[in-house]
């Protein structure tokens, strides 16, 4: 995983090295190895450990297990990923669900990539 990780940081260095970047990670193993390669303009800020509540990967993948694969056979793995898209498809006609599940009211996200204005 050392290396997948340490090539993902390249490709994203690659893309935008005239930047600073700021990369938030969950606390995987080859997130926070002593020998991964941060590049120069990047730095690692890690979220806290048991937090799936500050992971918007996570609230959108117990969104859809929940609502679209749970308790369900598949004859196939085309019928699982038909089915995941469909959950995909019904998040993307809803951005208030989206953002619901993406966003918090302290960051000023508001579903539809603009900033929500201060009042």
């Amino acid at each position: 995983m050392l290396q997948t990780m340490s090539a993902f940081l390249r490709k994203i260095f690659k893309a935008h090295s005239e930047e600073f970047l700021v990369m938030v990670l969950d606390g995987a193993p080859s997130h926070r190895r002593k020998d991964l390669v941060v590049p120069e303009n990047m730095r690692l800020v890690f979220l806290p450990q048991y937090s799936p509540e500050l992971n918007p990967a996570e609230l959108l993948w117990d969104e859809l297990w929940e609502k679209n694969l749970a308790n369900r056979v598949f004859d196939s793995l085309s019928g699982g990923v038909a089915q995941l898209r469909q959950g995909l498809q019904r998040l993307r006609r809803n951005p208030k669900e989206m953002a619901s599940l993406t966003g918090w009211q302290n960051t000023g996200w508001n579903g539809n990539h603009t900033r929500r204005p201060h009042p």
